[in-house]
């Protein structure tokens, strides 16, 4: 059985993307979902498990109405990769 760690995340226009969870000392902010999943990460480092807490293995991304809706627009905005189909190489 795999360990998760649940996460918040809500989108502030002026901070960027905010992941808060019990377990976190403090909101952890970034500018985008990859990397706020590293810096969560980073915060659950081997240190915790000599302190005899297990470190989850699972870390999830629990998107709010806000932080959804700013992923969307990042995704159909964003620019298209090279070599698809009707897009010059």
């Amino acid at each position: 059985m795999t360990d998760k760690f649940s996460i918040a995340v809500t989108f502030r226009p002026d901070q960027g993307y905010v992941g808060t969870a019990p377990e976190l000392r403090q909101p952890v902010i970034a500018l985008s979902l990859s990397g706020l999943r590293r810096k969560v990460e980073a915060l659950i480092s081997p240190d915790d498990q000599r302190k005899g807490t297990r470190v989850p293995q699972l870390v999830m991304l629990n998107l709010d109405k806000a932080a959804r809706l700013e992923r969307d627009r990042r995704r159909l905005t964003a620019r298209p990769r090279p070599g698809f189909a009707g897009t010059s190489a």
